[in-house]
């Protein structure tokens, strides 16, 4: 009991704050910047071809005259950098003109400012997003083939997920723009995901079931699904018929909500035989209460289905006071699980892939469309889309095995906001970056596994 005592008492260290003694100077920004680690953007975009990918693209050009105004690559950088560098608006963009110092270490004499930023958007309009989804696409392919395999694929299957969200709106004026069940104004946003990376998305739908595009955004990524083995994960609005036989073409496997048409279903579940059941369960239901529950595997042909479908199925009532069993229904044709909870189980993880949302929603802060246009809208969706792949596919190419789980906030924080000063030293600038001592290993390894670094910087040799 006393040598507990006394090591509890040593471990008790006071903190406080104090006063230092310091001398504090002010100095003109063109020395210096804040998000210095935006460099490595460039640099990676460089590396995969993105910025002559965008030259080439006349859609995006939005000038009469080529001699004056912005190239296109400009625009899309200053979208790029602006939300590496934690910016979330096209008034964030515009202050990168307020740091000297990054814009000559970026070779951006000027970025344009929100005005210029919104008039090109418009001006290239939904045909430009088209091209910009397009390219992400492309750069999303080439990231797979240099990811280590085992980051992004669950037992040999890149896993696909499709889902709507909504997106808040402020004012009567958003074109496309709708009431949600609660009353409030709101813009669609239908997205699909490859793994990590947001794939396709459509911006408001309108009158449109939300599950109609996902055909669409299937052939969109007919490429990327390639000679892949796909699973992907929906939810009930895609449990129609007519979208289960385009499941059933376009991927190897899926696993749908269906708990929109369940009368038809439940009159089967009833009718299967004691045998078909598996063993009782105590679980805890999403309710919150501890379930009976057990699963089953059924055959149920849905309305407008070519043929039946293989069905887990949950039959589930209160641990205690409840006399009638209710029914929980995952459409999984083609599944590779070995039972139905099993199934079931990995139906779940469509949880883990509804909060990538939160990456870009939350951490890139995309809650809030910028423009009344629809068009706009879409163009900068698009461009938050591939800065978001963007950032994904540095960590997960580059970042070691223990650092994987980090959020896009915290990517901003550790690697694009480190501070860089300039310095004048024989005739020539030198870029000076300092790094917290932890991550200073995985720059100097980065710089030498990124060729295109030394193509756009000289680079000094680590020491020893």
């Amino acid at each position: 009991m006393v040598k507990n005592l006394l090591r509890v008492e040593s471990m008790s260290k006071h903190y406080t704050m104090k006063n230092p003694r310091i001398e504090l100077e002010f100095r003109g920004s063109e020395e210096a910047t804040a998000k210095g680690g935006v460099f490595a953007v460039k640099a990676f975009a460089e590396q995969c071809g993105l910025w002559e990918r965008v030259g080439a693209e006349a859609a995006l050009e939005s000038r009469k005259d080529t001699s004056k105004g912005y190239e296109p690559v400009v625009y899309v950088a200053t979208f790029l950098f602006g939300f590496a560098s934690g910016g979330a608006s096209m008034a964030d963009f515009e202050r990168l003109n307020d740091e000297p110092g990054l814009k000559r270490f970026l070779g951006i004499s000027r970025f344009p400012d929100e005005t210029t930023l919104a008039q090109w958007m418009r001006a290239i309009g939904k045909e430009g997003a088209k091209i910009l989804m397009g390219i992400n696409r492309e750069f999303i392919a080439w990231a797979l083939e240099r990811i280590a395999p085992e980051r992004i694929v669950h037992g040999g299957e890149l896993e696909w997920f499709f889902d709507d969200t909504q997106l808040e709106v402020t004012g009567k004026c958003f074109e496309s723009a709708t009431l949600n069940y609660e009353g409030n104004t709101t813009l669609s946003w239908q997205t699909l995901w490859a793994g990590p990376f947001l794939a396709c998305g459509e911006l408001g739908s309108g009158s449109r079931d939300c599950s109609e595009l996902l055909p669409e955004q299937l052939d969109q990524c007919r490429e990327l699904l390639g000679s892949r083995v796909n699973y992907l994960y929906a939810d009930s609005g895609s449990s129609a018929g007519k979208y289960l036989n385009e499941l059933e073409a376009k991927v190897d496997g899926f696993s749908v909500s269906y708990n929109k048409w369940t009368s038809g279903p439940e009159r089967c579940a009833k009718e299967l035989p004691e045998s078909a059941w598996s063993k009782e369960q105590t679980l805890k239901w999403r309710d919150g209460k501890r379930h009976r529950a057990q699963h089953a595997w059924m055959s149920y042909q849905p309305e407008g289905c070519e043929g039946s479908q293989l069905f887990a199925v949950t039959r589930h009532q209160l641990e205690q006071g409840e006399l009638f069993w209710r029914y929980a229904f995952v459409c999984c044709e083609s599944t590779r699980e070995q039972s139905p909870a099993l199934a079931v189980e990995r139906h779940k993880l469509k949880g883990d892939k509804e909060r990538q949302f939160s990456q870009v929603l939350t951490d890139m802060d995309l809650h809030h469309p910028p423009c009344k246009s629809l068009a706009a809208n879409q163009v900068f969706y698009a461009l938050g889309s591939l800065a978001h792949n963007l950032l994904q596919a540095i960590k997960l190419i580059h970042l070691p095995d223990h650092e994987q789980p980090l959020r896009i906030r915290t990517l901003l924080h550790v690697l694009m906001l480190i501070p860089v000063t300039f310095k004048r030293h024989a005739r020539q600038l030198k870029a000076v970056c300092c790094v917290n001592s932890r991550w200073l290993p995985w720059w100097r390894k980065f710089a030498h596994e990124l060729p295109a670094l030394s193509g756009l910087y000289r680079l000094r040799p680590s020491p020893g």
